[in-house]
């Protein structure tokens, strides 16, 4: 590697190996002095070395050494002349297009010569062998293997320039220009592969300017020169991808200008906007999208109308004709009937994707054909006033395809304006950017429309009908393309239909066996009459023969259902488990992540505070070594200005403000020797001038006597030579007055008939003034009256309005306040009810907390201690009673009975528990009863029999009937029947008057 003192040095060297035949010793020599760490700082003779550096690059075609060199010369000229590099490539750019160009003329079978797929790649095989096997080493293959090597220089030249200009905001004109020369070069010699590879680099490159937000010198895509110029480069590259027929990359094009503005949020130009719809009607019609290549057309025809002044009627008129035949040349069904699960996803998703290119605003969770359909469109251009600007021979073809019911004429009818529609078109004088437009683009689909409409008429009004007669009534195409589309019709339901080859025959019908919907209907007839055949006639279930205590069914349901709820059991504990399992990996997840935040905040806020102090002292080291430059400048300065600057010696660290102070010492230094000098020069200046004065003042006196003196004679002189000339001008007058005299009866009586006539005008003109006024008034007064009047009788309708509006209200409120006030009395009523049957309840239950007291006493008493009231004299032993068995004596049944009356009293506290409610509650002072006279009264009514009977009662040893037996009560003749029930019955006419 040689070393130069001076980049000039290496300049002359690389010209003198260039003059003895050695280039690439040339080019080394200046790549090594670019590339050298020495010259970091831009100088005027790296600019020259640059441009003969790229000239050596282009001669021997060192792609390689170009993009080094232009890339070390980039980082020199980033901040210090970003116009030098500028002027290096655009100067590297037209060197590989002249040479390229002049090997393309030296060419002469260009399309031989250009007949490579790929331009970065090597030889193919079958080439080599090619070249070895033919025999013919002419011109031919001499300008193959000259012309595209300098085409593949070229290429690689472009994308060096834009790798090197890329994401750099004070080169993004040169950038743009760059990628336009790029575009053409596909463009001109019809390279597909590499404008693919051209439009991946630039995606790429915006795809890394937003990815990297940090880097310096990165474009602003908010503002709007920088955002211009990207769409113009996304547009560029849309008309070439048309121009192409790259439609992918075109689509692909597309999407990156609508991505672009929706990352800058900023509407573009409408010459753009033009460009971009335009280009979306010939997307989607090749793609065979035409609902969307409609609604592409559609915001086109807007944006003309909005925005083109010069549009003509005659362009309005072509622009709607095509908006509406696009619209009609929309398949008239839906494509999603019948469609898989996975088909519809798609198929959304698409929609989505298309939508938002014309920024529409849909929600994924709807169905798009409500809201993007032939239909809506359809009624949009109606709404819109698109259909009435059309022609009128598309306005008829619009009528018959959408209005009309002609099924036998349609065809007919269509057939002759198919015809003349094909014959318009042409390009559009007052719109550019807009393709040139031929409406027969649209007559197959048309056709095809055509078809659809009679078959879809047809069903309605035929069964069936001859192959012949279909044939005759759809001229477009012949049998076998209607199947054809008859059977995408009928696949996407929108007509019903079959041919029958054998009979000749088409058949229409929407319920034919085998359509889906009679098939359901069938399904549902059959569910109904199961379950009515199973209402009329229930199955008859056989009796078990293991008897009917044994239902093997019921034993199989309930181990199902046991077993169903040890499954549900254990799938609940499962799911515990797994809830708890993940709720612990959530705690540890969340341990684990928080532990990780801290350490990463702690890390970046380490990192944060390094950069921080880092900047500090960059800054302080910056802000020192500036002072120190402003200090020396500005002792150097002050050193240039005064006269013994060089005496001025500054020791130690210097700064700014101690310049300053010295600085500030030497002018007030010089100021006071200059103030010493300038008093002592005003001193000898005064002297002078007094001097001078002492000696001139007799010298003035003397000259100013002289100059009166000769003013004087002057002034009388003029004085006379003024009266002589306004002499002159008298005489001169009088001459004129009787020489005009002569004219004055002449002036006075045309003045006399001109003043005449004027007044004449201008009375009438009065006069009609007047009465036109009069009239005026007359009408406006007229006019005040009318609205006068009208004002009145709205005002009284207002008022009178109001006045039944507030009447109104006032009832409103009196029939609220009113039911307000019933619903407060109602409510004051209701409380009292309840008050008072709360009451009641309470006595109730404290009166029946008090017997069953008094019930558990009683029954806790043994019999000989209790009173003698509650115990009944036993019967005398020579009555005429009929005694029992079972009471007739002996101590086995007085020891079976002795437990009877606890008994009693057990059955008296539940049937009272039982009956609590139903029996009406006694007065809260009434006390309980003797024995005796609890008898002597009247049972009270009972509502419902006792729940079950109670035990009899004990007899006593001495064989007398129980105490408080009351047989002979309910007997009407006083007298007693001994009865085994009679005990029972009493005790239970007892329980139910405690209740």
């Amino acid at each position: 590697m040689s070393t130069f003192a001076k980049p000039e040095n290496a300049l002359k060297r690389a010209e003198e190996l260039i003059h003895v035949g050695q280039k690439q010793a040339a080019l080394q020599a200046l790549h090594d002095l670019i590339t050298s760490r020495r010259y970091k700082s831009w100088q005027k003779p790296l600019e020259k070395i640059m441009m003969k550096y790229v000239e050596l690059c282009v001669d021997l075609r060192q792609g390689r050494f170009a993009k080094d060199g232009l890339i070390q010369y980039r980082i020199v000229c980033q901040q210090v002349n970003v116009s030098s590099l500028e002027e290096v490539i655009k100067h590297f750019m037209q060197l590989s297009n002249e040479k390229a160009e002049e090997a393309r003329n030296r060419a002469q079978a260009l399309e031989d010569a250009l007949d490579v797929v790929d331009l970065e790649a090597d030889k193919r095989p079958e080439d080599l062998m090619l070249s070895y096997v033919r025999s013919e080493k002419g011109k031919e293959r001499s300008d193959r293997e000259f012309v595209t090597p300098w085409f593949k220089f070229l290429w690689e030249t472009y994308r060096t320039v834009l790798e090197i200009l890329r994401n750099n905001s004070k080169l993004e004109a040169l950038y743009a220009m760059t990628a336009h020369k790029a575009f053409q070069f596909c463009k001109q010699y019809k390279r597909a592969t590499e404008f693919r590879r051209l439009c991946e680099i630039i995606r790429n490159h915006l795809a890394n300017l937003n990815k990297y937000r940090d880097q310096r010198d990165r474009p602003d895509l908010t503002a709007p020169e920088t955002c211009q110029l990207y769409l113009d480069t996304r547009v560029e590259q849309l008309k070439i991808a048309t121009e192409l027929s790259l439609w992918q990359e075109a689509f692909r094009s597309v999407e990156d200008i609508h991505g672009l503005m929706s990352m800058v949020k900023r509407t573009p130009k409408p010459s753009v906007l033009v460009v971009y719809y335009a280009k979306l009607t010939e997307i989607f019609w090749i793609s065979e999208s035409h609902l969307y290549h409609a609604y592409a057309w559609l915001k086109l025809f807007n944006l003309q109308k909005s925005f083109n002044k010069k549009l003509t009627q005659k362009d309005l008129q072509l622009l709607a004709s095509s908006v509406l035949l696009a619209a009609l040349s929309v398949k008239p069904y839906d494509h999603k009937y019948g469609a898989s699960h996975l088909e519809l996803e798609n198929e959304k998703d698409r929609s989505l994707r298309m939508a938002n290119l014309f920024n529409f605003n849909f929600d994924s969770k709807r169905e798009n054909r409500e809201m993007v359909s032939r239909a809506s469109l359809l009624s949009e251009l109606a709404a819109k006033g698109v259909i009435s600007c059309a022609s009128q021979e598309v306005k008829d073809l619009y009528n018959l395809m959408e209005h009309e019911f002609l099924p036998l004429d349609l065809a007919s009818k269509v057939q002759p304006l198919l015809s003349k529609i094909s014959t318009i078109g042409g390009k559009l004088s007052a719109a550019s950017s807009v393709p040139e437009i031929q409406l027969s683009q649209y007559q197959s689909s048309l056709e095809k429309l055509t078809t659809l409409r009679v078959l879809q008429q047809a069903s309605h009004i035929f069964q069936s009908m001859k192959i012949d007669m279909l044939s005759r009534m759809i001229p477009f195409f012949d049998i076998n393309a209607v199947e054809k589309m008859s059977v995408d019709a009928v696949k996407h339901n929108f007509v019903a239909m079959k041919v029958n080859h054998l009979s000749g025959a088409v058949h229409f019908g929407k319920m034919d066996i085998e359509s889906d919907a009679f098939g359901s209907h069938l399904c549902v007839f059959t569910d109904s009459l199961n379950k009515a055949r199973s209402l009329i006639h229930p199955p008859v279930h056989k009796p078990s023969k293991l008897g009917e205590n044994f239902s093997l069914a019921g034993v199989v349901e309930k181990e199902h259902k046991r077993l169903l709820a040890r499954k549900s059991i254990i799938e609940k504990r499962k799911e515990d488990l797994e809830r708890q399992i993940l709720e612990k990996e959530k705690v540890e997840e969340s341990k684990r992540l928080s532990i990780q935040k801290k350490s990463a905040d702690e890390e970046r806020e380490r990192l944060l505070k390094d950069q921080r102090l880092r900047q500090q002292q960059r800054i302080s080291r910056e802000i020192k070594e500036k002072d120190r430059l402003e200090a020396e400048k500005i002792i150097n300065d002050f050193k240039k200005i005064i006269k013994n600057g060089d005496k001025i010696h500054v020791e130690g660290d210097m700064t700014k403000q101690f310049a300053m102070e010295v600085v500030r010492s030497q002018r007030v230094k010089e100021l006071e020797e200059m103030e010493k000098k300038l008093q002592k020069l005003a001193k000898k200046m005064d002297h002078l001038e007094r001097a001078k004065r002492q000696e001139e003042a007799p010298l003035i006196e003397e000259a100013f006597q002289k100059r009166l003196e000769e003013e004087k004679i002057l002034h009388e002189q003029e004085q006379l030579r003024e009266i002589e000339l306004s002499k002159q001008h008298h005489t001169g007058d009088l001459q004129e007055k009787t020489r005009l005299s002569r004219l004055l009866e002449h002036k006075n009586a045309f003045q006399e008939r001109i003043v005449q006539r004027r007044e004449a005008e201008f009375s009438s003109l009065r006069k009609e003034r007047e009465e036109r006024i009069s009239q005026l008034i007359s009408s406006r007064k007229r006019e005040r009256e009318t609205v006068r009047k009208l004002m009145y009788y709205l005002n009284m309708e207002e008022q009178r309005i109001q006045r039944v509006r507030e009447e109104e209200e006032a009832r409103e409120r009196e029939e609220e306040e009113r039911k307000k006030r019933e619903e407060a009395e109602m409510k004051l009523k209701l409380d009292a009810i309840a008050a008072i049957q709360r009451e009641k309840e309470r006595k109730v239950e404290e009166k029946k907390e008090k017997e069953r007291r008094e019930a558990l006493l009683r029954a806790a008493d043994p019999p000989d201690v209790r009173p003698a009231a509650t115990i009944a004299p036993p019967a005398a032993p020579g009555s005429n009673k009929f005694v029992p068995r079972h009471r007739r004596g002996g101590e086995g049944s007085s020891q079976r009975t002795a437990v009877a009356p606890e008994a009693a009293d057990r059955w008296d506290a539940r049937q009272e528990a039982t009956h609590a409610r139903e029996v009406r509650p006694l007065r809260q002072d009434a006390l309980p009863l003797p024995e005796a006279d609890r008898w002597s009264r009247r049972p009270l009514r009972q509502d419902a029999p006792p729940a079950r009977q109670e035990a009899p009662p004990a007899r006593q040893p001495d064989g007398a009937p129980p105490a408080g037996s009351t047989t002979d009560r309910w007997r009407p003749g006083g007298g007693s029947r001994p009865s085994a029930n009679s005990s029972s019955a009493s005790s239970s006419s007892t329980g139910w008057r405690k209740n």
